[in-house]
């Protein structure tokens, strides 16, 4: 299993929109950036990824399961684009905005601190564990 991050300004998409999608979640689409694009190629049913929330907000808000793999973008006029259905699994109890990620030395070679644009982003398992835990969930989601 791998781990990501997904970012969404909360005014597009929200974290609460995609609570309200249930078990079979949304598409996340609308994603213009290959390198992002190329990262939910990569992505596997599920994995797991940080719901972020970009913006004035910018903080991890909850956690997400892939639910289907790449597929065609429903919203794009290409074929060069393409998008996965994810779902949501739990909130994160203590958001965890991008200057406590960026403050916390265990997380210097996060890929948000280090490019925080990229959209799509991987996550490292022990990331993954540090932001969990710095959430307020003491025992992380597994696949």
């Amino acid at each position: 299993m791998a781990y990501w991050l997904m970012k969404s300004e909360p005014e597009t998409w929200s974290w609460d929109q995609q609570k309200a999608e249930g078990k079979p979640g949304a598409e996340w689409d609308g994603v213009r950036n290959y390198q992002a694009r190329n990262n939910m190629r990569a992505m596997k049913k599920g994995d797991l990824a940080f719901f972020y929330h970009s913006g004035g907000e910018r903080a991890c808000v909850g956690i997400v399961k892939i639910v289907v793999e790449a597929h065609p973008d429903s919203t794009a006029s290409t074929d060069q684009w393409e998008c996965v259905d994810v779902a949501a699994v739990t909130d994160l109890p203590k958001p965890m905005t991008l200057a406590e990620i960026k403050a916390e030395p265990q997380l210097k070679d996060m890929v948000l601190v280090n490019n925080s644009r990229l959209s799509v982003q991987p996550v490292t398992a022990s990331e993954w564990r540090k932001v969990c835990a710095l959430g307020g969930l003491s025992k992380p989601p597994t696949a």
